[in-house]
Order: C-alpha cells, then sequence, then structure tokens
C-alpha cells in the first residue's frame, strides 16, 4: 500500500513538472516577437497578445520620445489584469477607430515603473498630451459618452486647430 502511494505520488509529480515545462514553452512560443520587446511576459499579457483590442502597444522610450517631441499624444494606461480596464478596453477601442484617434496603449503591468513616472494611481487611466505638457486626463470606467466627449473636445478639437 505503501509502495503504491509512492509510485503514484512520483507519477503525479512528474505529470506537473511535464505540465510546468509545456505550458512555459507554450507561453514562450507565443512570446516571441511579442509588441513589449521582452523574453519574459506575464500570464494576463500573453493571453491578450492576438487581440485586436490591445495592438497599438507603445514602449516607455516612444513614448517618452513621442511626447517630449511636443506631438499630440493619446495614452490609454491599461492593465491586463484589471477587471475595470477588460470592461473599458472593448468599449473604447472601437470608440478611437470610429473616430480617427491614433491611442497608444501602454500595458503596466509590463512597464511597472510607468506608473510613478506618468503619476497613474489606477488602471484605466486615459492621458492627452500636448506639447509635452498633460492637458487631459480621465481616470476609471466611463460611460461611452463621457470617453467620447473627451475624445472631442480634448483631442479632436485640437487636431482641427492644427490643420
Amino acid at each position: 500500500m505503501k509502495r503504491n502511494m509512492i509510485i503514484f505520488g512520483t507519477i503525479l509529480v512528474g505529470l506537473l513538472v511535464i505540465l510546468a515545462f509545456v505550458v512555459n514553452y507554450q507561453n514562450s512560443q507565443k512570446a516571441e516577437g511579442n509588441p513589449y520587446e521582452k523574453s519574459n511576459l506575464e500570464q494576463a499579457t500573453i493571453e491578450q497578445l492576438d487581440d485586436p483590442n490591445y495592438q497599438n502597444q507603445i514602449l516607455p522610450d516612444e513614448l517618452k520620445k513621442q511626447i517630449s517631441s511636443g506631438e499630440p499624444t493619446t495614452v490609454y494606461f491599461y492593465s491586463p489584469e484589471c477587471v475595470h480596464c477588460q470592461r473599458t478596453t472593448p468599449v473604447l477601442v472601437p470608440l478611437v477607430q470610429d473616430l480617427g484617434v491614433d491611442m497608444k496603449k501602454m500595458n503596466l503591468l509590463e512597464f511597472e515603473n510607468m506608473w510613478q513616472e506618468y503619476g497613474i494611481e489606477a488602471t484605466p487611466t486615459l492621458v492627452h498630451y500636448e506639447n509635452g505638457e498633460e492637458v487631459a486626463r480621465i481616470v476609471g470606467s466611463q460611460k461611452p459618452s463621457t470617453f467620447e466627449e473627451f475624445f472631442q473636445q480634448e483631442v479632436l478639437d485640437d487636431e482641427k486647430q492644427e490643420s
């Protein structure tokens, strides 16, 4: 009886090791060539790699460069693990596509130092920058009409004035 338990335990541990190896291998295959330019990604990020709502990612150095260039920049700061982001993103992405807004996405789970660098206190946070300065911000889940108003007043009006 004791011998059977040892054999069963050994088989179970062996299966768990194999399963862990297979999952790790699959995740590394999915993460290959990812937009984050990182070899190790959080599981929640890996799960969103092929989701069309999570494209148009921006890396920290690119974001800093774009903002400091003075170019108008709209950034959606989110975390793949945030339930509010998971509800907001599918509303926000089609809206910006319909409005023709180039909204960059910053994954705070992968780039945790961005929380402090950009003064992000909660996710989701939507920020618009002009001339290297923040000019507007929305924090948290909002009604679609609130987001649309934000884009119309803060982003699109400025683009029209520049034309």
